[in-house]
C-alpha cells in the first residue's frame, strides 16, 4: 500500500499488504508493537494498554499474535478479543479504558491481503501526525532498548465477556422490526457471529448468508462489493430488505424490496431527514441528487475528501454529527465513534419505521445523477505532475463548462494506489460518459509524457 505523504507505511486506513509480505510480516507486525509500545511509554504512559481484534482472514492470528507479542516485550498489557467487527473493536477499546485499540483486517481486500489499524483511547482513528509519530519509532534498535524483565512484562489476558458488551450497546439503538423479513450477507467476515443475533433479538425473521469463515472465503462474491449477491436472494425470497456487510463490518448496504441497492449516499439523505439534521457530511463522491435532495429539505451538505478519516474530520470540525460515503461507511458520532455497519443497517431500519413508509419509498424519493467513474493505472511517482499540468486545468475547465450547474467532474490521485481516478457526474449519461473518456485518456497521454 503505498503511503501517504510524509509517511512510509501508513495510508487512507492504516498499513495493509500482502499477508506475509513486507510489511504484512510476523516480524514487521512484532516491532509495530515494540514500537506503539516505545511511543506510550516516552509519553509517559508507564504500562499502557491495548484492546486487540481481528476479522477472520486466515493470516490474522499470525498478525495479531506478533502485534501482542511486540507490545508486551516492552511491558504492555493487551486484552485479546478475537474475532470482532472493527468497530466492536473501537467501542471496546473505550469501555475497557485502554489506551488503544489495533485492528488486524483488509476490510474488503481478498484474503491474501491484511492490514493493521488503530484507534486510540476514545475510539477514534489516529490522525495522521499520531501516525507519522509512530512511524519515527519502528527503526529502534531492538538490541539497545533496556531489558524488560519479570513483572515488568506486559499480561496478556482474553477478553471473556464474548460479544455482550458490543452487543447490548447495538441493541440500545436497535428498532423492533415485528417480523420484517430481512436478509443478511455477512460476506464471511466479522458480523458473521453477531449480526444474525442481533436481527434475530430485534424480531426479524431472517435468511442468512455468508457466514461460514474458513480463514479465504471472505469477501468471496460477499458483501458489500458485491451486493448482486443479497439482490438475488432478495428477489428470490420475496424479503422485505436485504442488508450486505463488509469483512470488518464497519461498512452496510442495504436492497430495498424492489431489488435497488440502497448506497451510503442514501443512507445519509434517509437519515438526515428523520433525524432533522441542520448539515452533514458526505465526499466528493456523495451523489449531486442526494444533494439536491438534501438542500430541498434544508440540510446542508459539506464535502470531504474520500475517506472516512477526512469525514469524521470534517464532522468534528463543524461539530456535527451525521457524515458518509457511498461505499456505506457512514459516521453517527452522537451513538458510536467510528463507522459501523450493523449500526448503520439498523439506524436505517430505525428511521424507515418511524417514516411509517417503506424504504423502497425513501428511494424513489431520492434522485441519482448518472455517474461515472475511471481508475486510470499511472505511474505513482507521477501522480504529483499529472495533477499540476496544464492541459489536465484546461480540459477541467473544459468540461465544468459543458455540465454546466446540472453536473461535475472531480479528478483526484488514489491514496491507496497507482492511480488517478475521473469522476463525472451530471443529468445526461451520455454526455458524462464522453467526458470520463476523453479526460481518462487526457491523463493516460500526461502519464506517458512524464
Amino acid at each position: 500500500m503505498t503511503a501517504m505523504a510524509g509517511r512510509r507505511y501508513f495510508g487512507t486506513d492504516g498499513i495493509r499488504g500482502v499477508a506475509g509480505e513486507h510489511p504484512m510480516t510476523a516480524s514487521f507486525a512484532y516491532r509495530l508493537g515494540v514500537g506503539v509500545a516505545e511511543r506510550f511509554k516516552r509519553a509517559g504512559v508507564e504500562r499502557p494498554s491495548f484492546v486487540i481484534g481481528m476479522d477472520t482472514r486466515r493470516s490474522g492470528p499470525m498478525l495479531a499474535h506478533a502485534v501482542t507479542a511486540g507490545l508486551t516485550s516492552r511491558g504492555a498489557d493487551t486484552v485479546w478479543l478475537g474475532v470482532m467487527p472493527t468497530p466492536g473493536v473501537a467501542f471496546l477499546t473505550h469501555r475497557l479504558v485502554a489506551d488503544a485499540g489495533v485492528v488486524i483486517s483488509a476490510s474488503h481486500n481478498p484474503y491474501t491481503d491484511n492490514g493493521i489499524k488503530l484507534f486510540d483511547a476514545s475510539g477514534h482513528k489516529l490522525s495522521d501526525a499520531a501516525e507519522a509519530d509512530i512511524e519515527s519509532v519502528l527503526d529502534l534498535d531492538l538490541d539497545k532498548l533496556e531489558a524488560v524483565t519479570k513483572d515488568a512484562i506486559g499480561h496478556a489476558r482474553r477478553y471473556r465477556q464474548d460479544d455482550g458488551d458490543y452487543r447490548t450497546h447495538l441493541l440500545s439503538h436497535a428498532p423492533y422490526l415485528d417480523g420484517l423479513r430481512v436478509g443478511l450477507d455477512c460476506a464471511n467476515g466479522a458480523s458473521a457471529a453477531i449480526a444474525p443475533k442481533i436481527f434475530q433479538q430485534i424480531g426479524a425473521r431472517l435468511d442468512v448468508l455468508n457466514a461460514s469463515p474458513d480463514g479465504r472465503n471472505i469477501n468471496v462474491a460477499s458483501g458489500s462489493t458485491h451486493p448482486e449477491t443479497i439482490k438475488r436472494r432478495v428477489a428470490e425470497l420475496e424479503l422485505d430488505v436485504g442488508i450486505t456487510f463488509d469483512g470488518d463490518a464497519d461498512r452496510a448496504l442495504l436492497v430495498d424490496r424492489q431489488g435497488r441497492v440502497v448506497t451510503g449516499d442514501h443512507i445519509l439523505a434517509i437519515c438526515a431527514v428523520s433525524r432533522g439534521e441542520a448539515a452533514v457530511v458526505g465526499t466528493l463522491m456523495t451523489n449531486l441528487g442526494s444533494e439536491r435532495y438534501l438542500q430541498e429539505r434544508g440540510i446542508e451538505l459539506h464535502r470531504a475528501q474520500v475517506g472516512d478519516r477526512y469525514v469524521f474530520e470534517e464532522l468534528i470540525k463543524r461539530e456535527l454529527s451525521l457524515g458518509g460515503e457511498q461505499s456505506g461507511h457512514v459516521l453517527f458520532l452522537d451513538k458510536a465513534s467510528t463507522g459501523d455497519g450493523i449500526l448503520t443497517a439498523l439506524q436505517v431500519l430505525a428511521a424507515v419505521r418511524v417514516s411509517d413508509q417503506p424504504l423502497e419509498a425513501w428511494v424513489d424519493e431520492i434522485p441519482v445523477f448518472p455517474q461515472t467513474l475511471r481508475n486510470v493505472p499511472v505511474a505513482s511517482e507521477n501522480k504529483a505532475d499529472i495533477m499540476a499540468a496544464d492541459e489536465l486545468a484546461e480540459a477541467l475547465e473544459e468540461a465544468e463548462k459543458s455540465l454546466g450547474e446540472s453536473g461535475r467532474i472531480n479528478v483526484r490521485p488514489s491514496g491507496t494506489e497507482a492511480l488517478i481516478r475521473v469522476m463525472v457526474e451530471g443529468e445526461d449519461g451520455d454526455t458524462i460518459e464522453r467526458i470520463g473518456e476523453r479526460v481518462g485518456a487526457l491523463v493516460e497521454r500526461l502519464d506517458q509524457k512524464s
